[in-house]
């Protein structure tokens, strides 16, 4: 019945692993897929429970060889990060159970409550309030205190001035010319700070629409790190110049400032910053949309998506001049 993985251990060694975390009496009745991951395969498990209400898990399973090799440090990462979080102040999933190493399941896997809401990419009349949102919630999770032995790893950089694969097909290599040259330096001194490091539209859950709109949970910590809060910033920024344009990455520093009520760093240095995370996007930007793609925005072509990082990169090098 059930396919076989790994070591001997299929799906059905991964449902006996998932039953033994819940409670007396509870069970699963149904499983479903859910879009929207791209290092993960993602599944929404229901369970019943005796003479109380059903509700729902979530089930993050590494199946790609690169993040199965490095799952048990990805995921030990996540759980950490979620105890860490119970004590509110970020809306996010509590641990049921995690399995790194595969030992019990057909892939390394963890799983964690569900959430409400869902996650909203659309190009609508919210676009701003969202960004808005996002701003908030982002300057809370620079805002979570750690003491100094709870740290997560420090921050590391995604891509470098020697590592940078510029698009084949660019008509503009001068530009990539400069943005690269801008990154040739040691990073910024900076001020750390706990951050989420893959903080993006795509990993944050939202309810309502209008003014009632609300972020309602933040997912993915398998990369969470300490260090600079400009790091993340401009890894949103980035996301949204993508998903919406230029001018919606270009902005989205300045809500953060307004959101948090504290500055970011000068202007040669946030540069510097927004550039070493938008060009670790390089040469490939579309395949971080897939599961927009997945989620309705089939308008991101890669053709798309090429042309907006390249004019994201314009627009700050020209901001910045």
């Amino acid at each position: 019945m059930y396919k076989r993985q790994g070591r001997g251990r299929g799906w059905g060694d991964t449902v006996r692993w998932v039953q033994d975390a819940l409670g007396p009496g509870e069970r699963i009745v149904a499983v479903t897929p859910l879009k929207g991951g791209w290092t993960s395969r993602m599944r929404r498990l229901d369970v019943e429970r005796p003479g109380g209400a059903p509700y729902a898990l979530v089930l993050r399973s590494f199946v790609k060889p690169f993040y199965r090799r490095h799952a048990p440090a990805l995921l030990a990462r996540e759980a950490g990060v979620l105890r860490l979080l119970e004590d509110g102040g970020v809306p996010a999933a509590r641990l049921r159970a995690v399995d790194g190493h595969g030992e019990r399941c057909d892939h390394p896997s963890l799983v964690m409550t569900r959430l409400p809401g869902r996650v909203r990419v659309a190009e609508d009349g919210d676009v701003a309030r969202r960004a808005d949102l996002l701003a908030a919630q982002l300057a809370a999770v620079h805002a979570v205190e750690v003491a100094d032995g709870e740290r997560p790893r420090a921050w590391q950089a995604w891509t470098g001035p020697e590592r940078v694969r510029v698009p084949a097909a660019t008509a503009r290599p001068g530009l990539w010319a400069r943005a690269v040259e801008e990154i040739r330096r040691e990073a910024p001194a900076h001020r750390p700070c706990f951050l989420h490091r893959d903080f993006h539209p795509g990993n944050v859950l939202f309810t309502g629409t209008g003014t009632a709109l609300a972020v309602s949970g933040v997912v993915d910590w398998v990369e969470t790190s300490w260090g600079p809060a400009d790091l993340d910033v401009a890894h949103c920024s980035t996301a949204l110049a993508l998903l919406h344009g230029p001018d919606a990455g270009l902005a989205f520093a300045d809500r953060y400032r307004a959101a948090a009520g504290a500055d970011l760093a000068d202007d040669r240095d946030h540069l510097y910053w927004r550039l070493l995370d938008a060009l670790a996007f390089a040469p490939d930007a579309h395949k971080v949309a897939g599961p927009w793609r997945d989620l309705g925005r089939t308008d991101l072509t890669p053709a798309v998506l090429t042309a907006r990082l390249e004019d994201y990169l314009q627009a700050l090098l020209d901001r910045h001049a």
